[in-house]
């Protein structure tokens, strides 16, 4: 079967074809170019970036050596400050401890002389208080007694002296007879 296409058929279709094919060629042109002016701006800010970047990794690395040995040792000595601490915390609890438990004695120690003083005095007191009786009971008897017999010797005196009962009563400003 043949076919009946006639010739200015292919002929556009070829050129139409052609024109399709070059623009393309020219789209990919264009986005070449765009590519190699990104590209290019890419390797500026990366060559930018790497200006200033690349000495702040040194001064940074050389600042890490330099500060690398410092925190070592800084490091050891916290972990020494902090055993010695925790001894200086054992030591003093320990002791603490051993000043409670002397204090507890010192305490109990001395709660008993305090009972031990106190029933001495409270002895002693109850010993001066009837000591202090007796000796009021054996003085003021005795001493009533002499009173008494001085008061009647002194009146039997009067009496002697004086004779006269009216004179002595009349002395005394007392009507009694």
């Amino acid at each position: 079967m043949p076919h009946n296409i006639p010739e200015w058929v292919y002929i556009t279709f070829t050129a139409v074809t052609a024109i399709g094919v070059l623009m393309q060629a020219l789209v990919l042109l264009g986005m070449l170019m765009a590519l190699k002016g990104a590209l290019k701006r890419v390797n500026e800010i990366s060559a930018k970036a790497e200006e200033i970047a690349v000495p702040a990794f040194e001064s940074t690395r050389d600042l890490l050596k330099d500060i690398s040995p410092k925190v070592k040792v800084a490091a050891q000595n916290l972990l020494e400050v902090s055993e010695t601490a925790k001894e200086v915390g054992n030591t003093a609890r320990a002791q603490s401890a051993q000043m409670a438990v002397m204090l507890n004695d010192v305490l109990q120690r001395a709660a008993v002389q305090v009972e031990r003083v106190d029933e001495m005095v409270t002895g002693t007191l109850g010993s001066v208080a009837h000591a202090t009786a007796m000796l009021q009971k054996a003085v003021s008897g005795p001493a009533r007694q002499v009173g008494a017999l001085l008061s009647g010797l002194r009146a039997g005196f009067d009496v002697l002296r004086k004779k006269d009962n009216g004179v002595h009563a009349a002395a005394d400003g007392d009507p009694f007879v």
